[in-house]
């Protein structure tokens, strides 16, 4: 029988891009369920990562970031982050340590008023850049933004403060049972998480256009008939031919090395070894065609 004390509820992180968030996910979990990329929008729809503790259970929903949309895919992964912050017990708003607050800061920390039914929590990220007067200054700076519930600052990378975090946060959930079994860390599929895995690999070192133009869905993925090895293959669409040139390479290199880093991922994720075989195929302007969209899984 569960605890009468147990606490069980949902968090999303906000902020700016690159603010570390989705590493932030990754770090309090224990294991890489969330993609990361120093490119902007890359979490493209709400990820369920979820901790376990004696005291309770934290579904964290890692989200699209705030943006103003330019493509109907823009517009849809709004949608998604509003209806995402207006389900959640605590929204948590992420700054880094060593970065003065800015525009983009008060505008997402004003915006956070429309979700009257979340607590709000402060996270000061990437402490280990910052020196501890730094660090005493941006948590003075960021009690000037609102009023919070908490205001905690913790290191991903350093592995600092994580424990603090997820108390407080736990703390913040209503009384509830277990939501996920014990065993579960996501409750996204090892297909879809695959998908993830390429995508991130292609994403690194591209130009900054292409991002937002890149999907990826599968056509196939089973093991061989002696269970050793897993074949996986998947497609990257694009929108223009120039994209796709930019992702094959001079003679296929930069796709070589796209599949080598995906596939060294999800040997990781499935623990088996993989075949993979990608291809690039063109749709034009899937980010503004409803039709393209839905078939892409948007």
């Amino acid at each position: 029988m569960t605890d009468p004390n147990f606490r069980a509820g949902f968090v999303s992180f906000v902020g700016r891009p690159n603010v570390g968030k989705s590493t932030l996910t990754n770090a309090l979990v224990g294991q890489k369920v969330v993609i990361t990329s120093a490119k902007p929008q890359t979490t493209r729809k709400a990820i369920r990562a979820i901790i376990h503790r004696p005291q309770g259970q934290l579904i964290i929903v890692d989200t699209p970031g705030m943006h103003r949309p330019r493509t109907l895919l823009g517009e849809r992964l709004n949608d998604l982050v509003e209806s995402t912050l207006a389900d959640v017990d605590v929204i948590a708003f992420c700054v880094p340590a060593n970065e003065k607050i800015g525009p983009g800061d008060r505008f997402i920390s004003e915006q956070l008023d429309r979700f009257r039914r979340a607590k709000k929590v402060a996270v000061v990220t990437k402490i280990e850049l910052a020196d501890p007067a730094e660090v005493r200054n941006q948590l003075l700076e960021v009690s000037k933004l609102r009023e919070w519930d908490e205001i905690i600052p913790v290191s991903a990378l350093g592995e600092q403060q994580l424990d603090v975090l997820i108390e407080e946060l736990i703390k913040l959930m209503p009384l509830s049972e277990m939501l996920y079994p014990e065993d579960a860390l996501t409750d996204e599929s090892d297909e879809d998480r695959v998908c993830e895995l390429i995508r991130e690999a292609a994403l690194e070192g591209v130009r900054d256009e292409l991002p937002h133009s890149l999907a990826v869905t599968l056509d196939e993925m089973k093991f061989r008939d002696d269970k050793k090895l897993m074949q996986i293959h998947a497609n990257l669409w694009v929108e223009r031919d120039s994209q796709k040139g930019i992702l094959i390479g001079h003679k296929g290199s930069r796709l070589r090395e796209v599949g080598t880093k995906a596939r060294l991922e999800i040997e990781k994720l499935l623990g088996v070894k993989v075949f993979l075989d990608l291809r690039i195929k063109v749709a034009a302007d899937w980010q503004r065609d409803p039709k393209q969209l839905g078939k892409l899984g948007f």
